[in-house]
């Protein structure tokens, strides 16, 4: 069973409460709920936020259209999505940040699909080590076995906060594959940390005028408005991940 994992919490350091921003129509985790549906080779999607009762209007909001949920640990998000992947008997797991509401369901069956095409030769892929999509089109695809391991050896809290960073890091452990974008659209973002990444899809949403939320829909209106995709130029990707290894130690159960 391939298991899609949204990675969601209302507590974020730089912008609280984003999960229930509203982009158009919309609440910022709905979007991404309803864009993960519509991949065609996940067979079940999963909400992981924490037990915190700050998250409980995310329960209330996920819930309220239809989806899945599981709370677990605010700090060790590894054992957050071991123990999730594991309730649901996941075989495959392919996980999502909630912060990426226009997340494409063909980039993520793209994905999906290299790995399952290659299931005898990685544990994970990816399509972001390196990036060749806009940030903000994240998909991590990895097997049970590769995550339980993960799960039971990682000391930093760097890996037990980023997930899958105890297997991405260590390629002489873990066999580890990535899928490359025909085009390099690294260098643009699409998701959403800091305000002003907020006010930037709402103004491409907008311009959508109600087209599919695809990356080539979204890529368009960015070439056709250049002013919109300099609104959060000055932030630089993987910034939490970096200042994560700033912060590293080693982790106390």
């Amino acid at each position: 069973m391939i298991l899609a994992i949204i990675q969601a919490r209302m507590g974020s350091t730089r912008l609280p409460g984003k999960m229930l921003s509203v982009i158009g129509d919309r609440t910022l985790i709905r979007h991404c709920v309803d864009q993960v549906r519509q991949a065609q080779l996940i067979d079940r999607v999963l909400v992981a936020t924490t037990v915190g009762p700050e998250d409980d209007p995310l329960v209330e909001e996920v819930v309220g259209c239809g989806g899945e949920i599981y709370r677990g640990s605010s700090t060790d998000v590894l054992d957050r999505f071991y123990q999730a992947a594991k309730a649901h008997g996941a075989d495959v797991i392919v996980r999502i940040c909630g912060d990426c509401p226009f997340i494409d369901p063909e980039v993520i069956d793209r994905t999906v699909r290299y790995f399952l095409d290659n299931s005898d030769s990685y544990d994970y892929v990816s399509n972001v080590h390196p990036p060749s999509v806009p940030d903000g089109y994240d998909v991590e695809v990895v097997t049970f076995r590769a995550l339980e391991r993960a799960w039971s050896t990682a000391r930093m809290t760097s890996q037990r906060e980023h997930v899958t960073t105890a297997i991405w890091e260590h390629p002489e452990t873990y066999r580890v594959g990535v899928v490359t974008h025909e085009e390099n659209l690294s260098h643009l973002r699409v998701v959403v940390d800091e305000p002003e990444d907020l006010e930037m899809l709402r103004a491409i949403y907008v311009r959508l005028s109600g087209r599919p939320l695809t990356l080539a829909n979204v890529v368009q209106v960015l070439r056709e408005k250049p002013e919109i995709s300099v609104m959060n130029k000055r932030f630089e990707r993987e910034a939490g991940y970096r200042k994560s290894l700033a912060e590293d130690r080693y982790y106390e159960r």
